[in-house]
């Protein structure tokens, strides 16, 4: 018996945790996190221990498929490689040649390992390329710039020495990022507080020394309340706002007419309780963090309600400061050089965005680096500004992540090509014309990562073990479709042909990350301080007012609109995370299967009493002429005007034989969904659709 073990990343989710592979005979048999990397301490989340799992799957796709029959059909034969390949890339000439280089959109996941395939969608000379982002953080990355000219990404979270954490939209312990989970506690079990502002009791609200059960929809004018607190028992950091806050009278005077007292009524959360809140936020001050929130698609407003997460946080000086929100720290400030970039090897696309992000009326504040594809979708329907024909979706699921599956696709008829490159089935690979299979994780070498923080670093993803199937890296599917478009600085035959090139000028070698996967760029952790030039802004300060939004017709302070009650026989429709599942790709897991086959939806006792409804009884949720049977879970612990459900149920594919019919689709419940988003952020408002319930 031959025994090894192999430092990686993991790619379960999107926060992809450093680990550690156990490899038994060219088997692997066990993932645990990295212990070499801070905050990890050796532990993993239940996805990220059942990534094993993803790679012994049979019904994962195999080998490379095009579509024989019609569009969702179900139908495939199956390819080699090179026709495949070939395929793909005489399809996107074509499209390129008779309608413009611009006709080609891509969407993936975002994350660390983009730069090789993103420099091949500008060496084809395309500027549509987006992320999934919509559907999840893109208020929180345009309200960061809005705030402080920098994006979302700029700044850390100092859990481990922080006093006081609030969590509102964001799930920290079972949207889970290992280190940032196993640092909150640490910082716990030393004395921070945790506050949690959510429409039902989640596992940090349980774990909590603050829970506000919110109404829904109505985050905003709390977090007005809070400001108004703040200023009114002057709670706030005075010398920082000083030196560091423009226009703070304005929102002095905005605020004024927003108290506890009125917001009591909005949220149901006692104005006492915010005020108690606004005191103890400025008692731990400045080591406090109120984190901006992850999945934000929520809405209509949920923009402005991340932008006054921001503010709150710099009129409490945590900005910088230890245990508060410290300046992300990059390989340049400690003195070293970055991987080498192969986006640098051709020149940014000349054409416009054809989501309108940067030059259209009411777009130009939005960040355009991954634009907004629900936005991009239009252009492939009406061929405005210029037709979209080609569309490579890349890890990403659009028909499970945006609502109304049959409306999005109804956007799609008018593509000439759609490609689906995937290591699982989904709705959107099911649809796909090609279905290109990467290699999961444990199998595939990737590029090379840089991860920034208080010590920055690089980290290596490696194959643990051998292709299972005929499958490929992320890497040489692009390089072959470079090859194949004549792209020759992309034609590359080996990972460490790519490897040596990303670590061109760095004094690092490949050999670095033998001993631990990850070579950190400095000894010591570095605090940044705010300083001249730390805010990207006109004013070189935090911004209350933004001149960029407003000039696209937005208000930077928006006059707070009560959000719509839903009818007497009807409830908002919520979801969510939970540790077990990462959205719909894990559902079909044998393990995490076996662990969680269906969701629940969770409904308010006094509701569910009138409904005749006792938990375990299955339930019919339905909307927009979707309706499936799901078991309820009754409790008090949610706002009675709610449901809730865990996203990523409710399959259909027959390639899925565990998730097949297990639990209900949120997604489907909301009728053209893709249409309503925060015209502030950018982001879907996903949470603004009603449902029935009734006793199945």
């Amino acid at each position: 018996m031959t025994k090894e073990y192999v430092y990686s990343i993991c790619g379960m989710c999107s926060v992809r945790c450093p680990i550690q592979v156990e490899v038994v005979d060219g088997r692997a048999e066990y993932i645990q996190g990295n212990p070499h990397a801070p905050g990890i301490m050796g532990s993993l989340c239940p996805r990220g221990a059942a990534g094993t799992a993803l790679s012994y799957d049979e019904e994962r796709p195999q080998h490379p498929m095009i579509r024989v029959g019609e569009r969702g059909e179900g139908k495939w034969r199956t390819a080699s490689w090179d026709e495949a390949l070939d395929y793909v890339a005489d399809k996107l000439k074509a499209i390129q040649a008779e309608h413009g280089k611009q006709s080609v959109l891509f969407s993936d996941r975002g994350g660390p390992f983009r730069d090789f395939y993103r420099a091949f969608l500008r060496g084809i000379g395309t500027p549509n390329y987006n992320n999934h982002d919509s559907a999840c953080a893109r208020n929180v990355q345009n309200a960061a710039l809005s705030v402080f000219g920098f994006g979302r990404k700029d700044v850390a979270y100092d859990f481990k020495n922080a006093k006081h954490v609030i969590l509102q939209q964001r799930n920290i312990f079972e949207a889970i990022n290992v280190a940032e989970v196993n640092n909150l506690l640490t910082g716990m079990d030393a004395g921070c507080k945790l506050s949690v502002i959510d429409i039902r009791a989640n596992v940090p609200a349980t774990k909590a020394d603050n829970f506000y059960l919110i109404r829904p929809g109505t985050d905003y004018a709390f977090n007005l309340a809070v400001i108004n607190a703040l200023i009114d028992e002057e709670l706030y950091d005075d010398q920082f706002v000083a030196d560091w806050v423009s226009d703070f009278d304005t929102l002095k005077n905005f605020v004024a007419e927003y108290t506890p007292e009125w917001a009591e009524a909005e949220t149901g959360v006692p104005a006492a309780s915010i005020r108690d809140l606004a005191r103890q936020l400025s008692e731990a001050a400045p080591s406090v963090i109120w984190h901006p929130g992850w999945m934000t698609a929520r809405y209509d407003d949920s923009f402005y309600m991340t932008r006054t997460i921001y503010i709150i946080n710099a009129m409490l000086g945590s900005i910088g400061a230890k245990g508060g929100m410290p300046l992300m720290v990059k390989p340049g400030d400690v003195g070293a050089k970055g991987l080498k970039s192969f986006m640098e090897l051709y020149p940014k696309p000349e054409g416009k965005r054809v989501d309108g992000v940067g030059w259209m009326e009411g777009r130009k504040h939005y960040d355009q680096g991954p634009g907004l594809v629900n936005l991009a979708y239009d252009a492939i329907v009406s061929g405005e500004p210029y037709p979209i024909k080609a569309y490579i979706a890349q890890r990403h699921d659009p028909l499970m992540a945006f609502p109304d599956k049959d409306d999005v696709v109804s956007m799609w008829k008018n593509l000439d090509l759609l490609v689906a490159v995937t290591f699982s089935w989904s709705d959107t690979a099911w649809y796909a014309d090609v279905v290109l299979p990467i290699s999961p994780y444990l199998e595939r070498d990737e590029l090379l990562m840089s991860k920034n923080g208080a010590k920055p670093s690089f980290l290596i993803r490696k194959r643990a073990i051998e292709p299972l199937y005929d499958t490929k890296a992320i890497w040489e599917i692009y390089a072959g479709l470079a090859k194949r478009m004549g792209l020759k600085e992309l034609d590359y035959d080996s990972i460490e042909d790519i490897w040596k090139f990303q670590l061109e000028g760095t004094g690092v070698s490949i050999k670095d990350f033998d001993k631990t996967g990850i070579v950190s760029l400095t000894k010591e952790p570095l605090l940044k301080p705010v300083k001249e030039g730390t805010f990207k802004t006109p004013s070189g300060k935090v911004q209350i007012i933004d001149e960029k939004l407003e000039a696209d017709g937005m208000p930077s302070l928006k006059p707070y609109v009560s959000p719509e009650r839903p009818p007497a026989d009807r409830f908002r429709i919520t979801f969510g995370r939970c540790a077990l599942h990462t959205q719909g790709h894990t559902v079909n897991n044998t393990l995490l299967f076996e662990r969680m086959p269906e969701n629940t939806l969770w409904i308010h006792t006094g509701k569910a009493q009138t409904l005749g409804i006792a938990t375990d009884d299955y339930v019919t949720v339905s909307n927009n002429g979707y309706a499936s049977k799901i078991r309820a879970f009754v409790t008090d612990f949610i706002h009675p005007e709610a449901v809730f459900m865990v996203h990523g149920f409710g399959h259909t594919l027959p390639c899925e034989s565990r998730a097949l019919g297990k639990g209900a689709a949120d997604n489907l419940l909301m009728p053209r969904g893709i249409r309503r988003y925060d015209k502030s952020g950018g982001a879907i408002s996903m949470q603004e659709h009603f449902v029935q319930v009734a006793k199945a």
